[in-house]
């Protein structure tokens, strides 16, 4: 069953882009992933007119309402243990990408030629990494691979990291995707799919050597990318920043 859902909804001003992975683990993940980004979905279409007001709030309240339905339904439902899901959104509004997370469900940025950030898993692994124990190729090994620190769902209300934002520079990519595509792959297959290939290429490329490098044990493959067509927009004396506690390792 594919209990991974992704979506994407666009004005003239302003672009939303969600992922998210319904936990396997628990019953009706494809369930919690429906409802999250339905969620997201329908808030934009309300809020963006034609742009929204403050993309970083629109992102944290729809973060929490979320996870709000999603307990609502499952009581509705009359299902006694809340389906849950992990989640990645981005909002890409007047020359910059705002993004928030929850789980490991990844957003990553490319520019000038690399990976220039990743978002932080919420991970027993990611936790590792932050700490010096593990280096970032044993994260799709290590026997706490799936151990999981957040989901939308769940007993407790999810603490997303700081909002996080960036501004776009002209042939940037922006890239979302679930653990199927990015557990398969190292950073550097993916970038070079993403530099030598047409965007719709390179995604097509990434999911199938996913889906290859994984085999018979291939989890659900989703990815949504974009690259930024127009030259910078933020005035030439603001300096250039990316949140530093994400870095590409």
């Amino acid at each position: 069953m594919n209990q991974d859902r992704l979506g994407y909804w666009r004005t003239g001003h302003s672009l939303l882009m969600v992922v998210a992975d319904g936990l396997g683990g628990h019953l009706h993940g494809e369930i919690a992933a429906q409802l999250a980004v339905e969620y997201f979905g329908t808030a934009f279409q309300r809020d963006a007119r034609p742009a929204l007001a403050d993309p970083a709030q629109f992102l944290t309240r729809a973060m929490r309402g979320a996870h709000a339905r999603i307990l609502r339904e499952a009581y509705g439902l009359g299902i006694p243990d809340a389906p849950r899901t992990v989640i990645v959104a981005c909002v890409v509004q007047d020359g910059q990408a705002y993004w928030t997370h929850i789980g490991d469900c990844r957003l990553y940025m490319v520019h000038d030629g690399r990976i220039m950030l990743r978002t932080r898993d919420h991970t027993v692994v990611q936790q590792l990494l932050d700490e010096g124990t593990i280096c970032e190729e044993a994260i799709t090994t290590h026997p706490d691979r799936n151990r999981l620190l957040q989901c939308l769902g769940g007993y407790e209300t999810p603490q997303p990291d700081p909002m996080a934002k960036a501004r776009l520079a002209r042939n940037d990519v922006i890239l979302l995707c679930s653990d199927g595509l990015w557990g398969p792959l190292t950073q550097r297959q993916m970038l070079h799919s993403l530099l030598t290939l047409d965007l719709g290429e390179a995604v097509s490329d990434l999911a199938s050597l996913a889906e290859h490098r994984a085999g018979a044990q291939c989890d659900n493959v989703s990815v949504l990318a974009m690259r930024w067509g127009e030259d910078e927009i933020a005035p030439v004396e603001e300096p250039r920043t990316f949140p530093s506690n994400s870095p590409a390792r």
